[in-house]
């Protein structure tokens, strides 16, 4: 029986639009990206999931930590019981920050996230404000990790926009103002290196930019965590690196002790062409037909979750139906979504349901309250996302 066949069975008797994950599928995948990782430690990244039921299962299937993208999300998952969370970006949220301060507990759990001395200054000054003493706060320094080819002119950068730390120099810096705080401590770096992690393996030139990334960037990590051990007289703790996509690359990368991945539990629509990893998607969401304009032709309630980032075909769903595809003049609509038959498909009649998959990973599970667990073809379970659970990170 076909995936999809499996889903609309399960789900059969549930109102559309709705959202599932395929607990087979995510626990091989959890299982194949702990194999991928060599024995390191790999944190699961929270944005990618945003499921507290499926961040638990991951815990349970040997994830180490959470990874969270914003520190109210941190403390609302430490309040709920999970340890170790480090925060993958800065935060200016200064009631975030007093909570933080004001909660021994989650001044030991949380490891603030910092790549200026502007962000430093905040958690000091939460902390002065804070109504008792407690443990010293963790602080993660995160340094740029993008490829830069050429000089003047003719200059590349290759990666995202990230941290203004780029040199050892300016990492030790850093450093050697959060030691200089009263009650911050530097706990770790984060080197997430985001033009390997982060494009598929669809061209010959995204290949090479990967093959001189990795060398590159471990280089770099070996002058960083010396000039950081010289500043603050000892090593690190925690070095952070990749993603889901270079896993292999990044736990072998010199000095790193943990990796991060959270999208390779889902695998949505952008990782379908790594040559690192065999992509089986677990999150789905399905849609039920609701008119059928003509031959071929099908017409499905909802569907417009288009995923952040540059817009284009890349950021839209990705019909998991076999045989059906959006269209070029439509793609996927706020109240309504058009599909058009292709070679090999099945009709589709009105009360039928049709599957996609998001563009990305967590963000499919900003746009329901709730997600089914299958297993087989059955629901096992139905939990509460984020959102379900009151709570809107971003």
């Amino acid at each position: 029986m076909r995936l999809t066949d499996r889903l609309s069975r399960a789900t059969a008797g549930l109102p559309g639009p709705l959202a599932v994950v395929d607990l087979d599928t995510f626990d091989v995948n959890a299982a194949d990206l702990l194999r991928r990782a060599a024995g390191t430690p790999v944190r699961v990244a929270a944005k990618s999931v945003r499921v507290r039921a499926l961040l638990d299962r991951a815990g349970e299937a040997g994830f180490t930590g959470v990874m969270a993208f914003s520190l109210a999300e941190a403390l609302w998952l430490v309040g709920g019981g999970t340890r170790d969370v480090l925060v993958g970006y800065p935060t200016v949220d200064t009631d975030a920050l007093a909570r933080w301060a004001a909660d021994p507990v989650a001044r030991r759990e949380i490891t603030l996230m910092a790549d200026d001395v502007a962000q430093v200054a905040l958690a000091s000054a939460a902390l002065r404000d804070a109504p008792a003493a407690g443990p010293a706060g963790s602080v993660c320094l995160d340094v740029d990790c993008s490829l830069r080819l050429g000089v003047g002119r003719w200059r590349a950068h290759l990666g995202t926009r990230r941290s203004p730390l780029r040199t050892a120099e300016q990492v030790a810096d850093l450093a050697g103002a959060v030691e200089s705080t009263d009650g911050l401590r530097v706990r770790g770096l984060m080197f997430y290196e985001a033009q390997v992690a982060g494009l598929p393996d669809e061209s010959p030139a995204v290949r090479a930019v990967k093959r001189l990334s990795v060398p590159d960037v471990d280089r770099r990590r070996r002058d960083v965590l010396a000039a950081v051990r010289t500043a603050v007289g000892r090593d690190v703790e925690l070095v952070n690196a990749g993603g889901t996509g270079s896993l292999e690359s990044s736990a072998a990368g010199t000095g790193v002790t943990e990796v991060s991945a959270g999208s390779g539990l889902f695998v949505p629509g952008t990782f379908d062409h790594y040559r690192s990893f065999e992509a089986r998607p677990a999150a789905f969401f399905g849609l039920d037909v609701v008119r059928t304009p003509g031959p071929g032709w099908a017409t499905a309630f909802g569907g417009g979750y288009v995923a952040s980032g540059p817009a284009g075909p890349s950021r839209l769903p990705r019909v998991a139906t076999p045989g059906w595809a959006l269209t070029r003049r439509e793609g996927a609509g706020e109240v309504q979504t058009p599909l058009r038959l292709r070679r090999g498909g099945r009709d589709l009649r009105v009360g039928d349901r049709v599957w996609f998959r998001h563009a990305k990973a967590g963000e499919l599970m900003e746009r329901f309250a709730t997600v089914h667990l299958v297993r087989g073809d059955e629901v096992v379970g139905t939990v509460p996302t984020y959102r379900g659970e009151g709570q809107a990170f971003g």
